[in-house]
């Protein structure tokens, strides 16, 4: 057995479970955790700031469905990431970010990068944060984390190696195992009430959550079968494609969704939190039988729940489909959902004027296969409630957490992940401005990532809730660069598009080009 630094050894142990790419920033005290990068055949990812590597570890987690990795330094790297780490907890992303430490600060002070408790304020953030004491201890963490990551719901790890410890000589890592362990599965009894409640409902409903974005042909399945209406979260849209005539769409955070859940005589959710940032509202709304069905068991203690089954969505899915062995009549009147569905669309127009129109024209440009990373802009916020999605996991927005600034960071992760495959980024002209400086990185890697820049010249969403709360507004205007020559600066193509046909075309070569391309998008761009 071929002894190296610990530092090394773990990058080798990460390929040898699959990890191809590592995101991060080296520094004095992580200088080891490089020394097998290349060695191991790791692509590395140069960010420009930790913040942007948790985003581009984050996206190319949700694009390939493998763990992001990210390496970090101590104290300021490690706390540049914690807003990515936070992300990608809320929204049930895998991600491991692993740093260094110091090896004591109990008796110094004044080290280097020092902070109290590192691994503490980690632990605040994420799923579980430990320092390891040893080489074997580290291994088995790293493997903890995938096994984790596999069978249960992904949320980020954190584990932060002793400097000294990482430069000591260490024994590979154990071989992997032949197989991860596999996620839990709805018993076969449990998937035949679920079957025979749908049978007997008059008005059933399924709520697909972004838990049941992996399952593909299932979720459309079981909705044909069960005659059952649908709706979906933000996050789990195109889980059953865009196109059944029951399907209410992503319209949940409408206030008078819950009228339309009161009329269900049972709702089944798949995958879903139901939380604040699914319903801004405190209920469902839901008045009959409620079956829940998810990963996290947290998530099944549910004061209304009649049934709680814990189980993979995609498997669980799979067997109900089964189960409903022939297609049902609608139990619906689909006029009435379409007609639904269409006043919710007016809504989202009147409430935010002059951007559906630009996201319909940009919904014609991109190809039918484009993954889509947003930023919090409204541009955002319209789209994901009037953008048809044909196919799930494909638009990713920062839900939970609500973090400005990782919208083109994580396209940069997403675009890496899928290898020329369309991938887009939407940002709003203050979230951009937070992260900017990874244009460099998408640059530098030659990725044909078009960047929409929607500017409104101010936090618009800001300024409208004070209105709402009669404040005069009040710091939400600030001075803009020049934003295609920033681009450019940084060696990306840039265009103004002064027409939506201007926009669409620009779309459309930046997707061929050979690097980045912003392309800025003012508020009032005309038709």
């Amino acid at each position: 057995m071929t002894q190296r630094p610990l530092g090394a050894q773990i990058s080798h142990m990460l390929k040898a479970r699959g990890v191809d790419v590592i995101f991060g920033i080296p520094g004095v005290h992580n200088v080891e955790m490089y020394r097998g990068i290349e060695e191991a055949g790791i692509r590395h990812v140069l960010a420009r700031h930790e913040q942007g590597a948790g985003f581009m570890a984050d996206g190319y987690a949700r694009a390939s469905g493998k763990p992001g990795v990210a390496y970090v330094i101590t104290g300021p790297g490690l706390t540049n990431i914690m807003t990515p780490m936070g992300q990608a907890y809320s929204d049930s992303v895998p991600m491991l970010v692993i740093s260094s430490c110091l090896d004591e600060t109990a008796a110094r002070r004044g080290q280097l990068h020092q902070m109290i408790d590192q691994e503490g304020a980690a632990r605040c953030i994420c799923d579980w944060s430990f320092e390891v004491k040893s080489a074997q201890a580290t291994y088995g963490l790293v493997d903890r984390a995938f096994n984790e990551f596999a069978a249960a719901r992904p949320r980020t790890k954190h584990i932060q190696v002793p400097i000294a410890l990482g430069g000591s000589l260490a024994d590979p890592a154990p071989q992997p195992v032949a197989s991860r362990p596999t996620p839990a599965v709805a018993r076969a009894s449990d998937v035949e009430r679920v079957a025979e409640a749908l049978r007997g409902a008059k008005t059933p409903m399924i709520l697909f959550g972004g838990g049941s974005a992996r399952a593909g042909a299932a979720a459309r399945a079981v909705v044909e079968r069960s005659g059952a209406a649908m709706m979906t979260t933000y996050a789990g849209r195109g889980v059953a494609g865009a196109d059944l005539p029951l399907d209410f769409g992503a319209y949940l955070a409408r206030p008078d969704s819950a009228e339309v859940m009161a009329r269900a005589d049972l709702v089944l959710v798949v995958g879903s939190e139901l939380s604040e940032i699914d319903l801004w509202r405190d209920e469902l709304g839901h008045k009959g039988q409620m079956i829940r069905v998810d990963i996290d068991p947290v998530e099944l203690d549910h004061p209304h729940a009649d049934l709680s089954i814990l189980s993979d969505a995609g498997a669980f899915l799979e067997a109900l489909a089964e189960a409903l062995d022939t297609e049902a009549a609608p139990k619906w009147d689909a006029a009435t959902v379409a007609a639904t569905k269409a006043r919710w669309r007016a809504e989202v127009v009147a409430e935010r004027p002059g951007i559906v129109p630009v996201v319909e024209a940009l919904h014609a440009a991109c190809p039918a296969e484009t993954m889509i990373y947003s930023d919090m802009t409204q541009f955002a916020y319209a789209a994901k409630e009037v953008w048809p999605m044909d196919r799930p996991g494909h638009w990713h927005h920062p839900f939970g957490y609500g973090t400005l600034g990782y919208g083109m960071p994580a396209a940069i992760g997403g675009a890496i992940a899928r290898n020329g495959q369309p991938t887009l980024a939407i940002c709003g002209d203050s979230g951009f401005q937070y992260t900017v400086q990874e244009l460099g990185t998408a640059v530098e890697h030659g990725l044909p990532l078009p960047i929409i820049l929607w500017d409104n010249g101010k936090l618009k969403e800001i300024e409208d809730a004070m209105i709402r709360s009669q404040i005069a507004p009040n710091a939400v205007v600030a001075r803009n660069p020049d934003f295609c020559a920033l681009a450019k600066a940084y060696g990306a193509h840039a265009v103004q598009p002064g027409s939506l046909e201007e926009m669409g075309q620009a779309v459309r070569a930046a997707f061929d080009a050979d690097r980045p391309t912003l392309i800025h998008v003012q508020a009032g761009i005309a038709g």
